[in-house]
C-alpha cells in the first residue's frame, strides 16, 4: 500500500485551469522531485496537497485513508482540514519564521499549541514543554544549528533561516515533508547548505516532495522525477530515465534550456 495516493486532482482560479487531473502514488521513504517551468502548476499542486488550497476535483489518500475528496469538500469542518494537514509539513520559499521569537520558540510554538491543548496540570504542562524543547534541540542538531537556539531570525543568514524552517516543519512529525523551491530566495553560496540538509533527511528515511529548479540536486537525490507542464504530469520516471532519455518533446526542450 502506498503512503500517498493522489488521484485526478484539478484546480482552477477563475477561468484559468492550473491543474488538469494530476495523479501519482508515493511510497514511504521515497523522495520525489517536481520540476517544470514557472506556471506549470508545481506550487499549486503542493498547496493542494497541504490543504492551503482545496482542489476542485480528485482525492488524496494517506496510509490507505482518504483524507480529502472534492465531492465531499463542503462536508469537511475547519478542524478536520487542520487535522488532515498534519500529515504534511511544508517548507516555503521565504522561510516565514516569526521574527519576534527566537529559533527555539519558532520550532516549539506549534507542537506546544497542539500537545498542551486540554492539559490543566501545571506539572504536566512543564513536562510536555521540556519534552518538546528537547525534541526541538535534537532537530536543530539534525540541521546543523545547535548553537543558534537562542538566536533570532534577523541574526541568521538566509540559509540558516531556511534550515530552521525545515526543523520547524519536522517538529510536527509529518508523514510527508514538502518543499516549495526551498533555495529560490537564497544567494547561490547559501543554496548548498540547505540542499545538504535536505539530502541528510533522505539518509534518515524521510518521505519528501521537493519542488525545485536545482537540476543537479533532483538528479542526485530524488528517487523519482515528476516533470509538470501546462498543469499535467508530462513525464515521470527515475532521474536516469528523465534526464538521460526523456520521452516527451516538452521534457527534452525544458532540460535543454541553459541554467539561469
Amino acid at each position: 500500500m502506498s503512503l500517498l495516493e493522489i488521484k485526478n486532482i484539478t484546480k482552477s482560479f477563475g477561468d484559468t485551469q492550473v491543474l488538469r487531473g494530476i495523479g501519482f502514488n508515493m511510497e514511504k521513504g521515497e523522495v520525489i522531485a517536481v520540476i517544470g517551468s514557472s506556471g506549470s502548476g508545481k506550487t499549486t499542486l503542493l498547496r493542494c496537497i497541504n490543504f492551503l488550497e482545496q482542489p476542485d476535483g480528485g482525492t488524496i489518500t494517506v496510509n490507505g485513508r482518504e483524507i480529502y475528496s472534492a465531492e465531499k469538500k463542503k462536508l469537511y469542518s475547519d478542524a478536520e482540514i487542520r487535522t488532515n494537514r498534519l500529515n504534511f509539513g511544508l517548507v516555503f520559499q521565504s522561510f516565514n519564521l516569526f521574527p519576534q521569537y527566537n529559533v527555539l520558540k519558532n520550532i516549539t510554538l506549534a507542537p506546544e499549541l497542539m500537545r498542551l491543548k486540554g492539559v490543566s496540570s501545571g506539572a504536566e504542562k512543564k513536562k510536555i514543554r521540556r519534552q518538546i524543547s528537547n525534541e526541538a534541540l535534537s532537530l536543530l542538531q539534525t540541521v546543523g544549528l545547535s548553537e543558534k537556539a537562542q538566536s533570532y531570525p534577523c541574526e541568521l543568514s538566509g540559509g540558516q533561516q531556511q534550515r530552521v524552517a525545515i526543523a520547524r516543519a519536522l517538529a510536527m512529525n509529518p508523514e510527508i515533508l514538502c518543499f516549495d523551491e526551498p533555495t529560490s530566495a537564497l544567494d547561490p553560496e547559501l543554496t548548498g547548505e540547505v540542499l545538504r540538509a535536505i539530502k541528510s533527511l533522505k539518509t534518515q528515511g524521510r518521505t519528501m516532495i521537493v519542488v525545485t529548479h536545482e537540476m543537479d540536486f533532483a538528479r542526485n537525490v530524488a528517487d523519482r522525477i515528476i516533470y509538470m507542464a501546462d498543469g499535467v504530469i508530462e513525464e515521470t520516471g527515475t532521474p536516469e530515465q528523465v534526464f538521460s532519455a526523456p520521452r516527451s518533446e516538452k521534457t527534452r526542450a525544458f532540460l535543454s534550456k541553459p541554467a539561469l
